[in-house]
């Protein structure tokens, strides 16, 4: 205890050196994305407050069922039948992945490996 005089600012200069990102930011969080919607009249496969949260969940539950179950019609809450296909049924409507799905997966920080697989969409600039 004889360099307290020492010890004791170092703490606490370290505690704010490793702290200062967390409240430096404080209060200053970016704006929700606002992604271009569909102009069609087509109804989504599921509700759109859903699809913000769960879409990766029902998107890795059709993968799933397709290629593990050889499964491709999935049977949506209203009864209608849908294809599972990410090509074939959400790029129909969401066209453009910059302007749609980068949007928020950017905004979240989120690199989803759909494309690893799936012929990314060529975009109409």
């Amino acid at each position: 205890m004889y360099d307290s005089g020492k010890i004791i600012p170092g703490i606490i200069l370290f505690v704010g050196l490793f702290t200062f990102p967390l409240w430096s930011n404080l209060g200053k969080a970016a704006p929700a994305p606002k992604p271009e919607l569909p102009k069609t009249e087509k109804v989504c496969v599921m509700d759109a407050a859903f699809m913000k949260t769960e879409h990766m969940v029902l998107l890795n539950d059709w993968r799933d069922k397709v290629v593990r179950e050889a499964n491709r019609v999935w049977v949506g809450p209203d009864g209608k039948e849908y294809q599972m296909s990410l090509q074939n049924s959400c790029m129909q409507c969401h066209a453009s992945k910059t302007k749609f799905c980068d949007q928020c997966h950017n905004y979240a920080g989120v690199k989803p490996y759909c494309w690893e697989c799936h012929l990314e969409p060529k975009e109409n600039m």
